[in-house]
C-alpha cells in the first residue's frame, strides 16, 4: 500500500523540480563568464596534436595503400 504515498510524493517533487525559478543574478553570471575567458584565452586553440610521424613510419608497410581515389586496395 506505500506505492501510492511513494509515487505521488515523487511526483509532487518532480513538479517542484521543473516549475523551479530562483533568481538569477545576471551581473554575476557575466563577471564570471568574463573572468572565465579572459584566464583561458591561451589554451583556447586546443591542446597541441601530438607528433605522429612515428606511428605513421612503424605501421606504414602493415596495411594496404590508397588509391588515388582514396579507396584501399585490398589483396
Amino acid at each position: 500500500m506505500g506505492r501510492g504515498r511513494q509515487k505521488a510524493k515523487a511526483t509532487k517533487q518532480a513538479r517542484d523540480i521543473k516549475y523551479f525559478s530562483p533568481a538569477t543574478d545576471y551581473s554575476a553570471l557575466q563577471r564570471e563568464l568574463d573572468a572565465k575567458g579572459h584566464s583561458s584565452s591561451s589554451y583556447a586553440e586546443g591542446p597541441p596534436e601530438p607528433d605522429y610521424s612515428d606511428y605513421a613510419d612503424k605501421y606504414a608497410d602493415t596495411y594496404a595503400e590508397e588509391d588515388e581515389d582514396g579507396t584501399r586496395r585490398i589483396g
